[in-house]
């Protein structure tokens, strides 16, 4: 997809775009990205995304399940983007989940706020209301005259909904719906964040019924992972970690292609470079 206007200044992960081949004026479309973090946070990857696609003129639909608007809308301004301005364009539909679910579970009339959480009202523990919540606003959004680019949609993060009943097929359904409307219909695109815990041996087992399998799953559905985790040598001030970006193809191909990557996180960005040849050990 080719976009000659943005509404924001141009502040952003350029090594991280240089590495992907994308730019906010010609971004591959129908790509759906799973980022996932072990022993560090990637969080750094989701405010970068919702930066990206909103310079990119997307219409941007992003489930934060894990903060609330002020969060996310302090740190895009850091990073040059005003999030109130986008959501009052109508370019971005915010849905605050911590919010929404904290309502649920604090409430004893459980018929009261929106359908998206129905699976912390009932014990079928499906996202089929999440889904209709996203499908709904973006199909709202057409016919409005509005200039957008083809539908984004972001999660950060998708695994929190595990530790709410959900189970992992219902979650990975969920995904799979998405998927096809945002990916294949609307040849928009998905970034997903899954976090998962360091592994042990003795845990492994317990694991699979997790996260862990979670990850797998999307794993066979995304067609771009990018895997951060701290470093085996445990802290370092000029090294935050490593990340692992893998190419999966399309369903046509078989060849995934892999590089590796340490990264510094900085309060406006990010730097990517080789491993080994930050200043730290050279």
């Amino acid at each position: 997809m080719i976009r000659e206007k943005s509404l924001f200044p141009l502040k952003m992960f350029a090594e991280l775009n240089s590495i992907l081949n994308t730019s906010p004026e010609n971004f591959k479309q129908g790509e759906f990205i799973l980022v996932s973090d072990r022993q560090s946070d990637a969080s750094f990857l989701i405010h970068h995304f919702l930066s990206f696609y909103l310079r990119a003129g997307c219409k941007v639909c992003f489930l934060g399940l894990v903060q609330s608007f002020s969060h996310y809308s302090a740190v895009s301004q850091r990073l040059g983007v005003s999030l109130n301005q986008a959501r009052e364009k109508g370019q971005l539909v915010f849905f605050e989940g911590l919010k929404e679910s904290l309502g649920v579970l604090l409430q004893r009339n459980t018929s009261n706020g929106t359908p998206a959480v129905d699976f912390l009202r009932n014990s079928s523990s499906d996202l089929r209301g999440l889904y209709d919540f996203v499908r709904g606003n973006i199909r709202a959004s057409e016919g409005q005259g509005e200039d957008w680019g083809p539908p984004v949609l972001l999660v950060d993060d998708l695994s929190v909904v595990l530790s709410l009943g959900v189970s992992v097929g219902a979650v990975l359904d969920f995904s799979h719906y998405c998927k096809a409307t945002f990916c294949s219909e609307l040849q928009g695109g998905m970034v997903m964040l899954v976090r998962c815990e360091a592994k042990e041996e003795e845990d492994e087992e317990e694991s699979d019924e997790g996260s862990e399998q979670l990850l797998r799953g999307l794993t066979h559905q995304c067609s771009l992972t990018l895997q951060v985790q701290g470093l085996l040598t445990g802290y370092c001030r000029d090294i935050h970690g490593e990340v692992e970006v893998c190419w999966r193809g399309r369903c046509d191909s078989l060849q995934i292609q892999r590089k590796r990557f340490q990264y510094k996180v900085y309060d406006k960005g990010a730097l990517f470079f080789a491993r080994g040849t930050s200043s730290a050990v050279l």
